[in-house]
């Protein structure tokens, strides 16, 4: 379960709210988009996760810079509120900058780049050392469909941790000018000499409550390249304007 939370840690992104897998579509020149979310994984060691802001701004265009603001729990009785810990998480701040944009009578897709540094506050929930991750990100759209993955190269120093790749594959659907639904399969490898790899198979659904607020979510089973199990979910409350 710890292996599986490395999403929660310096070891790896937040990425495309609800999935993990982040698509290149960078936020609208001169908008913010800003998402209040809670995040987490669940497993036979309790529970672990953050809360916070996740604010991206469209700098200019084809660039969106990105602050992730998280504070971190941990409980190992799972949901219940005795044993709870919490603290500052892990700062994040982030740049993506679109490099190619598909066209309709072709296959080239969009394509971002997405640097992301890794800030640690509190020694307990996110170690000593910055972390950088390096990725690609892709998408390709095929009428309501959209098609978008990639992934890249984290480096994670510091004695017992190792660098490590992580990526995924997303497939959604807009069902409406409201409603999108979506699957994902994302991966990470061992972050960690003791390990700390993890596969996760994520649905996602979002929301239009009204102009400028959506609700977001996503929820699935995800296993740890050491055998264990456990299950991670997103949900989040986006205002964008």
């Amino acid at each position: 379960m710890a292996a599986a939370a490395a999403m929660l840690s310096p070891a790896s992104a937040l990425a495309g709210p609800p999935y993990l897998t982040d698509d290149p579509q960078p936020t609208d020149p001169g908008h913010w988009e800003i998402y209040n979310f809670v995040m987490g994984v669940s497993g036979h060691d309790g529970l672990d996760g953050e809360a916070g802001l996740d604010i991206n701004y469209g700098g200019a265009k084809d660039l969106q810079l990105t602050a992730v603001l998280p504070l971190t729990f941990d409980n190992p009785n799972g949901f219940s509120s005795k044993g709870l810990e919490a603290g500052a998480g892990v700062i994040e701040l982030a740049a993506k900058y679109k490099v190619l944009h598909q066209s309709d009578d072709s296959w080239t897709p969009d394509v971002s780049l997405f640097p992301r540094v890794f800030i640690p506050t509190n020694r307990l929930f996110g170690g000593d050392h910055l972390n950088l991750l390096l990725p690609v990100w892709a998408e390709k759209d095929f009428g309501p469909w959209q098609v978008f993955g990639g992934g890249g190269y984290q480096i994670n120093p510091g004695a017992g941790q190792r660098s490590f790749w992580q990526g995924g594959v997303a497939l959604n659907r807009t069902m409406s000018e409201r409603l999108s639904l979506g699957a994902e399969l994302f991966a990470q490898g061992d972050d960690s000499t003791d390990g700390g790899g993890f596969t996760t198979l994520d649905f996602g659904v979002t929301w239009k409550l009204v102009e400028h607020w959506s609700l977001l979510a996503a929820a699935g089973p995800t296993w740890e390249t050491s055998g264990g199990h456990g299950a991670v979910f997103y949900l989040s409350l986006k205002a964008d304007y």
